[in-house]
């Protein structure tokens, strides 16, 4: 059994321990169940400054502990202020630490758009996501059917959300180019072993229609990093680690989009 299956497998226990809590019905009366949404891909195709997505993360399993203790208003905050085109917050409090309210306390001071990052295994969490104030949700190819793909694209929609589609490998590109998603990503971590590798991104980048939204994810620690994949086609770039790792990551972020634009 991988991480990833146990991920799973726990986020299906966790999705049912919800559903028994408070009930789609229930999810739909949240004030934020009516807001409107703040699109990502509009942010990163009129980006000029890089089409940054900067995400807020506390561990993972393939790093450990990163930054525990960090502050999400703070930070989040401080990637607004620095002018990325959107923000990723983990909501995942099992594996990657996330605290209870890092969303909600991002969403309340940010408003830019917001991509809820965790693992989606039933539609019920797409209510939940709406709720929350998410803009965007992530489906990862690698944990979910095709069928339930073009299902949770298709209610996603329907309640204004956006859909980034990860994938990592060439399979996972071809037999799902047909889904209505609105960006896709290319993870250059391999989600079984952990292992990074940008080149990834740089040799799946060809299969990627050209009037799709390319983003490139993991592994980016640098500005030529970031050239190269732009010059392989790639419209936006989700960074977490390498400005969390920092005693002050907005400030890496704002660093690097200074770079960026000069």
């Amino acid at each position: 059994m991988t991480i990833l299956d146990t991920i799973k497998a726990k986020k299906l226990e966790e999705v049912t321990a919800l559903k028994s809590r408070i009930s789609i019905a229930e999810l739909e009366q949240f004030p934020l169940f009516q807001s409107a949404t703040r699109s990502l891909k509009k942010a990163i195709t009129s980006s000029v400054t890089g089409g940054i997505i900067a995400e807020f993360k506390r561990k993972s399993p393939a790093k450990g502990n990163i930054n525990l203790d960090a502050n999400v208003v703070e930070v989040t905050q401080g990637y607004t202020e620095a002018l990325v085109s959107g923000l990723s917050v983990l909501s995942d409090e099992n594996f990657f630490g996330a605290k209870p309210t890092d969303f909600e306390l991002a969403r309340q001071n940010n408003a830019i758009s917001i991509l809820r990052k965790d693992f989606i295994v039933d539609e019920y969490q797409l209510f939940q996501s709406k709720a929350m104030g998410a803009d965007v949700i992530l489906l990862i190819a690698k944990i979910l059917t095709k069928k339930q793909l073009q299902s949770y694209t298709n209610l996603a929609h329907e309640l204004g959300l956006e859909v980034f589609l990860e994938t990592q490998n060439e399979a996972e590109i071809l037999d799902n180019l047909d889904l209505n998603f609105d960006l896709i990503g290319i993870n250059n971590r391999n989600l079984n072993s952990f292992e990074v590798s940008v080149e990834n991104s740089i040799r799946l980048a060809q299969l990627l229609p050209k009037s799709s939204v390319k983003i490139a994810e993991s592994g980016i620690q640098s500005l030529e990093t970031i050239q190269l994949l732009k010059a392989n086609g790639f419209d936006g770039f989700l960074i977490g680690e390498y400005f969390m790792k920092e005693e002050r990551p907005a400030l890496k972020c704002y660093e690097l989009i200074q770079k960026l634009k000069g």
